[in-house]
C-alpha cells in the first residue's frame, strides 16, 4: 500500500523532540510513517497514540507499527472529537502532539475513494467511510447558490458561481455520478488553457474540506491538544493549504498572547492566560531536494509551538 509520504519528517522529529519515556499523539496517523520516526526517536519506552478517522489507514498503521508492541496505542475518530474519544479510554497527558493535515497518498491513489479525478471512480471523498455524505450527494442536492459559496470559500474558487451553475444544468439531465464527470464538466466550461494545475482542483478541494467537515475538525482537534499538553509539551501541524494554515496561524497567534482585547481598551476584560510559546517565527516549508522526491509536499507549512509552564492542565 502506497500511504502518505511523511514531509518534513526531520523537521518533526527536531520540533517534537520525542524522548525517552515520552508520551506522543499523532493525530492523523495515515499509514505509520510519522509514528514510527517518533517511536524511534522517543525509544527505547516513549508512548504513542495514533489516531486516525480512516480506517483503512489505522489497519495499515497497525500493520507497519506491529514491532513496537505496547508502545503504541490505535484510536479510530475523528481528531475533531479528541477530547471525547481520550475521555473514553482515558488518555494520559502528552509531551508532544502531531497533526498532518491533508488527505494522504494512499486516499489519493485509490481510486475507488474518489478523492482525485485522474482516473473514474465514485464521487465519493469520505475519509470516514463509515459516515453518509458522500461528494455526489453534496453535488446533486445543494442548490446552485449552496455550491458557488462553498467552491468560493473553501476551494478559493474565482469562478465558483459559473461551475456552479453548470452543474445545476448537467444535471437536470441526471446526476452527477463519477470524478471524471464532473472534473471534464468543470473543464468544459473554464478551460485549461496552459494551467498547471486542472481547473477542477479548487472545487474538488472544497467538496473534500465540506464532505469530510476538515477546517472545523482542525480548529476542535487545536482547542483539544492545548489543556492535553504537559508544560513544555510541543504541538507541531503540517498544513496543506492556505485555508488550514490560517487557521493554525491565527490559533498559536491568540493562544500566544497575553491580552487579545481591541487596543483602545483601557483595561484587560477578555481574561486571556498566555498558553503557547511559538517556536517558528515564520511556516517551515520543505526543502527543494525534498519536493523534488515527493512533489506533494511542495505546498505544506509546518508550524510549531510549546506549552507555557503554569497553564491550565485541564
Amino acid at each position: 500500500m502506497s500511504y502518505h509520504t511523511p514531509v518534513m519528517a526531520r523537521e518533526v522529529i527536531e520540533l517534537l523532540a520525542p524522548r525517552d519515556g515520552g508520551t506522543y499523539y499523532d493525530l492523523t496517523i495515515g499509514g505509520g510513517s510519522h509514528a514510527e520516526a517518533i517511536l524511534n526517536a522517543s525509544a527505547p519506552t516513549g508512548r504513542l497514540i495514533g489516531l486516525d478517522r480512516d480506517a483503512e489507514a489505522i489497519a495499515a498503521a497497525r500493520e507497519k507499527l506491529k514491532a513496537f508492541g505496547a508502545r503504541i496505542e490505535f484510536l479510530n475518530g475523528n481528531m475533531g472529537d479528541l477530547q471525547s474519544l481520550l475521555a473514553r479510554v482515558g488518555g494520559p497527558h502528552a509531551d508532544g502532539i502531531l497533526i498532518d493535515c491533508g488527505v494522504s497518498s494512499h486516499q489519493l491513489d485509490t481510486p475507488e475513494r474518489g478523492f482525485s479525478f485522474s482516473s473514474e471512480a465514485p464521487l465519493d471523498m469520505r475519509m470516514d467511510q463509515s459516515q453518509g455524505l458522500t461528494a455526489a450527494e453534496l453535488v446533486n442536492t445543494a442548490d446552485s447558490r449552496e455550491l458557488a459559496a462553498l467552491f468560493k470559500k473553501w476551494g478559493e474558487e474565482k469562478r465558483a458561481s459559473v461551475i456552479a451553475a453548470a452543474i445545476a444544468k448537467e444535471r437536470r439531465r441526471g446526476p452527477l455520478r463519477t470524478t471524471t464527470q464532473l472534473a471534464q464538466l468543470i473543464e468544459k466550461v473554464c478551460p485549461r488553457r496552459g494551467a498547471k494545475t486542472h481547473p477542477a482542483t479548487r472545487v474538488f478541494q472544497a467538496l473534500r474540506i465540506a464532505v469530510n467537515d476538515e477546517l472545523a475538525s482542525l480548529q476542535r482537534a487545536l482547542e483539544a491538544a492545548i489543556p492535553l499538553l504537559k508544560p513544555h509539551g510541543r504541538l507541531v501541524v503540517i498544513a496543506f493549504h492556505s485555508l488550514e494554515d490560517r487557521i493554525v496561524k491565527s490559533f498559536f497567534r491568540r493562544m500566544s498572547a497575553d491580552c487579545i482585547c481591541p487596543p483602545k481598551l483601557p483595561a484587560c476584560v477578555c481574561g486571556q492566560t498566555k498558553q503557547l510559546r511559538i517556536l517558528t517565527r515564520k511556516p517551515i516549508a520543505p526543502s527543494e531536494s525534498e519536493i523534488g522526491q515527493n512533489p506533494r509536499a511542495r505546498s505544506a507549512k509546518l508550524r510549531a509551538a510549546e506549552r507555557v509552564v503554569g497553564g491550565d492542565q485541564g
